[in-house]
This record gives C-alpha cells, sequence and structure tokens, in this order.
C-alpha cells in the first residue's frame, strides 16, 4: 500500500464501523448498541469471478475455484483489519452463480454468503456474462503469423448485424442490478463496492503481438469493449449508489503488453516458476494493485 495508508485506513474503518454498527441494531437493542458499538472488523465477504479469486496466484487455497489468499480482497481484509472474512469468489462464475450453485467447481451459490451482519460486500463480476475469455480465446493467434488486420472485430461487427459484444455487454446491465439489489437485501447495512476489470490491452502494438498475438487491428476494439464493460458496471454501481472501483486507473501502464517486469496482468503465455498466474489474468502484482484501488475508493467515496 502507498505512503498514507494509515490514516486512508482508519478513514476506512470509521465508515465501516458506521455499517457494523447499523447492523448491530439489528442483532441488539439500540441501547446496547449505543454503549458498545461493533468494531469495523463485523465481516466482509467477496464475490466475483477468476479476476477476483486470483488462480494459479500463489497460495492457493482452493484449486477448483482458483482461490489466492494474495487476492485482492485477502489483501484488502488485511489492510483494514477484518477479524470475520469470507471469500467465495470462483473462476468461472457468472452472475448466474451468484443464485446457483457452479456446476464444475461445486462453489456453492455466492449470495449465501452475505447476512445483516455483513459490514463489506465487494463483488468483481459480469466478464463471464459477456464471454470474455472466450473471446480472447477466439481471437488470440497462438500460432503462425499474427494478422495486421481485424479479423476478430470483424467475426462481432458483421455488416447490418451491429456489435455482437455490446449486445452482451448491454445485456448483462441488467444481471448486474439483479445481483446488486440482491445484495443489499441480504446484506443490507452493507457498504458495497462493485471492482471494475484491470487493464488488460495496452497501446503497445509490437508488444500486444508478442505478449497477447492478438491481430492489430483488433487491439482498439477489444480494448474498447473492456472499456465499455466497466463503464456498465460503473453506471450500475452508481444507480445502486454503490462504490466503483476504477482497477484500469490503477492497473495503467502496466497491461500485459508491457515488458515483463513491468507487466501486473500476464498475456498468453506465463512463466509459473517466475511469476505464476493465469493467462490474461492479473498476477500477484496486478492483485496488489486491485486492493489499493478497493481501500482507495473506500476512503474517498462517498
Amino acid at each position: 500500500m502507498p505512503s498514507g495508508a494509515g490514516t486512508r485506513v482508519r478513514s476506512a474503518l470509521t465508515a465501516l464501523g458506521a455499517a457494523a454498527t447499523l447492523a448491530a441494531g439489528v442483532l441488539a437493542p439500540a441501547s446496547a448498541t449505543a454503549a458498545t458499538p461493533r468494531s469495523h472488523g463485523e465481516r466482509y465477504v467477496a464475490l466475483g469471478d477468476s479476476f477476483t479469486s486470483a488462480p494459479s496466484v500463489p497460495r492457493q487455497t482452493d484449486t477448483a475455484c482458483g482461490r489466492s489468499d494474495a487476492n485482492y480482497p485477502s489483501l484488502v481484509r488485511e489492510e483494514l483489519g477484518f477479524g470475520r472474512f469470507t471469500d467465495v469468489s470462483c473462476a468461472g462464475a457468472a452472475t448466474e452463480h451468484l443464485w446457483q450453485r457452479q456446476p464444475v467447481t461445486g462453489n456453492a451459490p455466492q449470495l449465501a454468503a452475505l447476512g445483516p451482519d455483513t459490514a463489506l460486500v465487494t463483488l468483481g463480476i459480469g466478464g463471464n456474462d459477456v464471454g470474455f475469455m472466450d473471446v480472447l480465446a477466439r481471437c488470440v493467434h497462438p500460432t503462425g503469423e499474427v494478422p495486421r488486420d481485424a479479423p476478430c472485430q470483424r467475426a462481432y461487427t458483421r455488416e447490418g448485424g451491429g456489435d455482437e459484444l455490446q449486445r452482451r455487454i448491454d445485456d448483462t446491465a441488467p444481471k448486474i442490478a439483479a445481483a446488486l439489489d440482491a445484495v443489499h437485501r441480504r446484506a443490507p447495512h452493507a457498504r458495497v463496492a462493485v471492482v471494475g476489470y484491470p487493464t488488460l490491452i495496452g497501446d503497445d502494438v509490437e508488444g500486444c503481438r508478442r505478449s497477447l498475438r492478438i491481430a492489430d487491428g483488433d487491439l482498439p476494439y477489444l480494448r474498447g469493449t473492456v472499456r465499455n464493460l466497466n463503464a456498465m458496471l460503473r453506471r450500475q454501481a452508481v444507480a445502486h449508489g454503490d462504490l466503483y472501483v476504477n482497477t484500469h486507473g490503477t492497473t495503467f501502464g502496466h497491461d500485459a503488453c508491457r515488458p515483463f517486469a513491468d507487466r501486473w496482468v500476464e498475456g498468453l503465455t506465463t512463466y509459473p516458476r517466475i511469476r505464476p498466474a493465469a493467462p490474461f489474468h492479473p498476477n500477484e502484482d496486478g492483485e496488489r494493485a486491485m486492493a489499493e484501488a478497493v481501500v482507495d475508493a473506500l476512503v474517498d467515496g462517498p
């Protein structure tokens, strides 16, 4: 965490303590609550997909879900000093898995982790609803020459058919809205932070060719798609009176197209013995940067 973290953390704890005190009012008479306000460590619950769970980042605590104890929720928990913490994030999770068990991993419905004693909820989800990892897999050219034109963009924006990926983002918006409504019903006194996706594709074309092996002409299109996904998440957070965490800004300049030493997000090829992480996902430095963004949003937000 950056310098001055202690001041920011104290501010965040004050705000979270207020939320927990409200939660205590549900569980105890008002007189008892006034005499012994609950601490900030009441409970923090993390919901989300693989960008939250951090597959391959050591140490993995749930291999089925690819969940690391160095992911951003774990670092936020440590920084803010929560005594009670539940992380149910899971690789492959879409919004439906907030309500339903994930068939492949067996992860229970994520919303079941919430309760009236929850003081903080972070939610990082939506990418799998758009199918973005499948999109990346389709747009990557793992062997042979990387094209200079935009074959992937052509596939998703056929003449007269509009932009398929933008349609998926638009279709995901009401799912995020429903998810936030459900979070507020189950954890009515919690502060809720919607965590956006980090910077994956930078503006170094040759670096992207080497690291991501995506066609030159497709880079602006896919970069814009991630930006549009984040913009939708931000709109939904604001509409529900929740915080939006801009991890794109925090990770900017450390995308998968940067030199290896500067990357906080990995490309197509990863190096497990040097810096374990899943392809196209944040590494340990990236998760740390995302945690910093969450803490900053909690301190600076309403």
